[in-house]
């Protein structure tokens, strides 16, 4: 089964008092909404993400979903939550083939779990419709002009959550049939045009960011859910013929240049591999086969970036990258900044993120006859841990 993610991202919500739109708002110093997309690009099961979001909005949900893969063109919404999903739905609809079933998300619930997920889209095998939801367990008075009024009997009674689930022809026919209405959720929907809907087990995790204390929630939750892990790589390319070296993306004027299936940029290659090895990923010969002829001569940049996305689809974000550089010539000083900036662009990081250094081996080994350039980098970054759970 081929299952989409419609995220609904279209309000203008300032509940929490920023001057964003609440999605678009830092948590952990990412917008909110990136948090949540992230959720989905790294789940296998969801082939498509398909975003709604306000007109005016663009560049913002631009710099928000930077790096995450399997997104779709985002289209706007409407003038109602409803029409919004109906326009995602529409969207999802002229794909071919268009999605067998299609969860239906806040984009202000950014801690959305793999399993929830799972629990969604399993329920569907044998309901047109799933509902993640907690049981009530306070008690519930009526509010009478100020005062205490009637227990509420919360017997029977749930939170309603998302990601709401539906095989996705039966949703789509609905809301179709629906356009116009306000019903207050999908499931309300749903259960007005005959579809039943299975509840499945949520999650208190899964909260909806509102108010200003739900932002300070949201931190405290992110900071004592991630975990710091570090890699290291290690790189080597002998000299050549030619008149300037690739260096962690400078080119660096002299007498020779560096041999190797690309452009033998050994600082970005290390950085790669440690990048790679933080997150437990192979290595840049994995990713990017030396036997490849598509990646002769190319540029090493697109190796960082690469490693740089797989880390930003799960949740990640680079503390510090540590580059050392290994060479009697040529003198890498004059060059260091311009390095440490080029790389802070590549892995779209503030400049303090980067170290670059150089040594020598003191005449030493193959470094040391001048026959070829080392690099040794430590890559250092912080993953949502229940990556590794």
């Amino acid at each position: 089964m081929t299952a989409a993610a419609l995220i609904v991202a279209a309000g203008r919500g300032t509940r929490a008092g920023g001057p964003l739109p609440k999605q678009y708002c830092p948590i952990g110093g990412r917008p909110l909404l990136y948090h949540t997309l992230a959720r989905f690009a790294a789940h296998p099961a969801i082939s498509h993400i398909q975003v709604v979001i306000h007109g005016d909005d663009r560049a913002l949900y631009e710099e928000a979903a930077d790096g995450l893969p399997g997104l779709l063109p985002p289209v706007p919404g409407g003038a109602t939550r409803q029409a919004s999903v109906l326009a995602g739905l529409e969207a999802l609809a002229a794909l071919s083939p268009a999605p067998q079933q299609v969860l239906i998300h806040d984009g202000a619930r950014p801690f959305i779990s793999a399993d929830l997920i799972s629990r969604v889209l399993d329920a569907l095998e044998d309901a047109p419709g799933a509902l993640p939801a907690l049981a009530v367990t306070d008690t519930l008075r009526r509010g009478e002009n100020g005062f205490c009024g009637a227990t509420v009997p919360r017997e029977g009674l749930w939170r309603a959550q998302t990601p709401q689930g539906f095989r996705f022809a039966d949703i789509l026919a609905a809301h179709r049939a629906a356009e116009g209405s306000d019903m207050s959720d999908d499931v309300a929907l749903a259960s007005a045009a005959g579809l039943n809907v299975r509840l499945v087990d949520g999650s208190e995790t899964n909260f909806k960011v509102t108010q200003a204390e739900d932002f300070a929630r949201a931190e405290t939750y992110l900071a004592a859910h991630m975990e710091t892990r570090t890699g290291s790589g290690y790189d080597v390319h002998r000299f050549a013929e030619g008149s300037e070296v690739m260096l962690c993306g400078i080119a660096v004027p002299h007498s020779q240049s560096l041999a190797g299936h690309s452009d033998a940029d050994v600082g970005l290659h290390a950085a790669t591999d440690a990048l790679l090895g933080a997150l437990g990923d192979g290595d840049i010969g994995s990713h990017f086969p030396p036997s490849d002829p598509q990646w002769k001569g190319a540029a090493s940049h697109l190796f960082l970036s690469h490693a740089a996305k797989l880390m930003r689809a799960r949740g990640g974000a680079l503390l510090h990258l540590d580059v050392t550089l290994i060479c009697e010539r040529p003198k890498i000083g004059p060059h260091r900044e311009a390095m440490r900036a080029r790389l802070a662009e590549i892995l779209d990081v503030p400049l303090h993120r980067i170290s670059v250094k150089a040594t020598t081996t003191e005449g030493l080994g193959f470094t040391g006859r001048q026959e070829g350039i080392a690099a040794q980098a430590l890559a250092t970054i912080r993953l949502p841990a229940e990556e590794f759970s």
